[in-house]
């Protein structure tokens, strides 16, 4: 009797209240009116119907939105007929095994706060394991160390790292950065020095409004992948790298001071792509410290640009490079806006000083070579050199093979019988080892009694140092001896 009277009231109360208002309220008196349910309060919660899988996959005909809390999966599902078949509520349990979100509405310092107290409460020293992403403008207020960890944007125009005072990353680690605005207002961007095994990895990301890009030094690996400078009052500096490579590189303008400086020694270095925009007296790339390349250094399809007054698009290195050209022998450059450079290019040639008397070269001996003797002006070098009188040596690194071109005019001097003589390209090898290449052989005699003029060509394989000269010949026994050279010209190309 007691349920009767207790119940049936409730249930004719409860259908009465949702005839009048269509809603139900629970825990307030003023259901929104949007809504058929509506509960509040500040203890409790909404609790689903918990099954195992089993039995969540044993409901039969489920309805379209039908929700349980699945204790087997230990997730919410519901079920959805166009899909014909449950489908799981993913949350963060699904999500990424150590990551973190950074968003611009956080506290930097409550986020990461591990992270500071790792740092010794002077740095951020991020967690190697962990995948760190940047939403928004994050204000950064002490430096970050990398510690190979990965910082990742997903909008390189709205996620940014801005420091307004010191340095954005330092220490002695490397790590991944990737789409991503850099400010570092009134410090540098990067102030690493690694222990030469590091990598330091930065893609698709834009540095701007800085006061120093900074320095990198003393890595394994540095590469760096479609990065915009723009605004910065002083470039980035690197030094004693492994591996350095740069594709697509945009240095606007509007940055100043030098932009690039390569200092120390490099194992490879390989620039490819981008822009160097150059005005007034700033300089695109440093090279003037005489960085040594163990390996080779390749700098490919860079355009530089810009109206130049005191400034230059390179500062060529001091050491080692060639009037008019910019870089050593280790180099490779094919650019817009500076000398292509590389052995393909080598060339050089030599002549006779005009102001000085013929020179006599005596061939005493039948079928002996005789170097032609003579003093000769050097001109038009690259990667090649004239250590001394009627030679050209070859300086470049990579094997290759020119063509010889060569001139002579002579008298017979001593007077006597009629003598045959071949004039030819001699190779000298690093060594000294003198081979007549036979194939560049012009013939001719003493006969006329005038000043003969004929040429000298063919083509030649050399390795670096190795050397060309112009010999003569006396081949067959007239008396007519002493040579006296008027012309001798030789071109390498």
């Amino acid at each position: 009797m007691y349920y009767t009277t207790k119940i049936i009231p409730t249930l004719l109360f409860l259908f009465a209240f949702t005839l009048g208002y269509s809603q139900i309220g629970i825990g307030t008196i003023t259901p929104d009116p949007t809504s058929v349910l509506h509960v509040e309060s500040t203890t409790q919660g909404m609790l689903a119907p918990r099954m195992t899988a089993a039995q969540r996959t044993a409901i039969a005909a489920p309805a379209n939105g039908l929700l349980v809390f699945d204790t087997t999966a230990g997730s919410f599902y519901y079920y959805d007929i166009p899909a014909a078949g449950w489908i799981k509520i993913n949350g963060d349990k699904e999500g990424r095994l150590k990551y973190k979100l950074i968003k611009s509405t956080d506290v930097l310092a409550a986020v990461l706060a591990a992270e500071k107290t790792a740092g010794g409460n002077t740095k951020y020293l991020l967690d190697a394991g962990i995948f760190y992403e940047i939403n928004g403008t994050i204000n950064v207020d002490l430096p970050i160390e990398m510690n190979n960890a990965y910082i990742v944007g997903l909008d390189s125009s709205e996620d940014r790292l801005i420091k307004a005072t010191g340095d954005l990353f330092t220490g002695t680690t490397g790590g991944t950065v990737k789409v991503l605005t850099l400010t570092a207002a009134a410090g540098n961007v990067f102030n690493v020095l690694g222990g030469g095994t590091q990598s330091l990895i930065m893609r698709d990301c834009v540095i701007a409004s800085s006061a120093n890009v900074g320095k990198i030094e003393n890595f394994a690996l540095v590469f760096v992948s479609i990065v915009q400078y723009l605004g910065n009052s002083a470039g980035i500096i690197y030094k004693d790298i492994s591996k350095l490579l740069i594709s697509n590189a945009a240095w606007f303008s509007n940055n100043s001071g030098t932009y690039e400086t390569l200092q120390g020694t490099f194992g490879l270095v390989e620039k490819t792509g981008g822009f160097t925009e150059v005005t007034g007296a700033k300089v695109g790339l440093d090279v003037s410290s005489n960085p040594t390349i163990t390996g080779d250094s390749v700098m490919e399809s860079v355009v530089f640009t810009g109206a130049l007054t005191s400034g230059k698009y390179v500062n060529g290195y001091t050491v080692g490079s060639y009037t008019g050209f910019n870089f050593n022998d280790t180099w490779s450059v094919r650019c817009a806006g500076i000398p292509n450079e590389g052995d393909s290019y080598a060339s050089g040639s030599f002549y006779f000083d005009r102001n000085t008397a013929p020179a006599n070269t005596t061939a005493t001996v039948m079928n002996t070579a005789y170097k032609i003797l003579g003093t000769t002006i050097s001109n038009n070098l690259y990667r090649v050199t004239s250590p001394s009188s009627n030679r050209l040596t070859y300086k470049g690194k990579k094997t290759r093979t020119f063509q010889v071109i060569g001139n002579v005019a002579f008298l017979e001097v001593s007077g006597g019988t009629n003598a045959q003589y071949v004039y030819y390209i001699a190779k000298v090898s690093s060594t000294g080892t003198i081979t007549p290449l036979t194939a560049t052989e012009a013939f001719t005699d003493t006969n006329s009694g005038f000043v003969q003029g004929f040429p000298i060509s063919g083509t030649v394989q050399l390795n670096t140092d190795e050397s060309v000269e112009v010999h003569l010949k006396r081949v067959n026994s007239g008396t007519k001896i002493t040579m006296g050279s008027y012309t001798l010209n030789l071109l390498i190309k």
